[in-house]
């Protein structure tokens, strides 16, 4: 399939994501890749330490932060929900055809892949993985 990776984690959704990062650290892949990480806060950053350093020893790997309710003194990161415009800002470009992984609540990963579809991405190239509610029952 080919292309650079976005992986996309809405707080615990980081869990699966981050088991690629590290096969991916572990098998010295060139293969570049992008994360969009939403938190509510930087305490609720699951694996934050991991990362940084990660990305210290990785220049393929790059991590961006969104943080939705409480930001430390000094936070430079996103600060909001990801929306459309933070895709569109973090994303790899349409025409480099990245696999973009998506993993967080439902709604969460519904809005999101609805985003990218909307920025121009391939469906077929967005993978999901959601847990909570799924809509009616």
């Amino acid at each position: 399939m080919g292309g650079p990776l976005l992986l996309i984690a809405g707080g615990s959704g980081i869990v699966p994501l981050m088991a690629m990062i590290r096969y991916w650290a572990d098998l010295e892949s060139t293969i570049p890749i992008r994360l969009l990480y939403s938190s509510r806060s930087y305490t609720e950053v699951i694996y934050r330490d991991e990362l940084a350093r990660l990305v210290k020893s990785n220049t393929k790997l790059e991590v961006a932060h969104t943080l939705t309710r409480e930001q430390p003194s000094g936070w430079t990161g996103y600060h909001r929900r990801i929306d459309t415009e933070m895709l569109r800002e973090v994303a790899w470009p349409v025409d480099q055809r990245p696999l973009l992984f998506i993993c967080g609540p439902t709604p969460f990963v519904e809005t999101t892949a609805t985003s990218l579809v909307t920025l121009g991405y391939e469906p077929g190239r967005i993978k999901t993985e959601r847990f909570g509610p799924t809509g009616e029952t």
